[in-house]
């Protein structure tokens, strides 16, 4: 990926592992790009697609942690839940479940690659336990809500909220 202004996040298969490997350039410092990922009310502001809000039930972003979230799109409601097992400098590690698929429990570590000139490189990776898991993932849209999300997080960055 080059260093220019991407507007879209790379989505890749990993074709060995059932693995979703994320990547995608912002103008902002690794510690913002942490803040917008571990502070809750930031947090609910750029996460997932346009069509949906993002209410917090609980977030305690530390080491040891969990979290809590519910998106609502009309009168539909679909809640996430987790733990933090790391949250450093420039990586978080952390599960991730879908509570209509409690089952499917992701392993993500996001990680944040300072680029120089007040850029980073956000690298996340999602590990589930199945390639038919993965390719349920990638089947279900989820290209949409990151690209959103993502879009929602540059503005923030541009208006100087983070």
């Amino acid at each position: 990926m080059s260093t220019t202004d991407a507007t879209e996040a790379v989505i890749e298969a990993d074709p060995k592992l059932p693995i979703i490997r994320i990547t995608r350039d912002f103008n902002a410092t690794p510690a913002q790009l942490l803040r917008a990922h571990t502070d809750p009310d930031l947090y609910a502001r750029w996460v997932g697609p346009n069509d949906m809000t993002t209410k917090i039930d609980y977030w305690d972003a530390r080491t040891g942690g969990s979290w809590r979230f519910v998106n609502l799109r009309g009168g539909e409601e679909f809640a996430f839940h987790g733990s933090f097992h790391e949250v450093g400098d420039d990586r978080i590690v952390q599960t991730f479940t879908w509570e209509g698929m409690p089952e499917g429990v992701s392993l993500e570590t996001l990680t944040f690659e300072e680029l120089g000139n007040g850029r980073t490189r956000l690298h996340a990776q999602s590990l589930v336990d199945s390639f038919e898991a993965r390719d349920g993932w990638l089947a279900s849209g989820m290209e949409v809500g990151i690209n959103d999300g993502y879009a929602k997080l540059d503005n923030l960055l541009t208006q100087g909220a983070i």
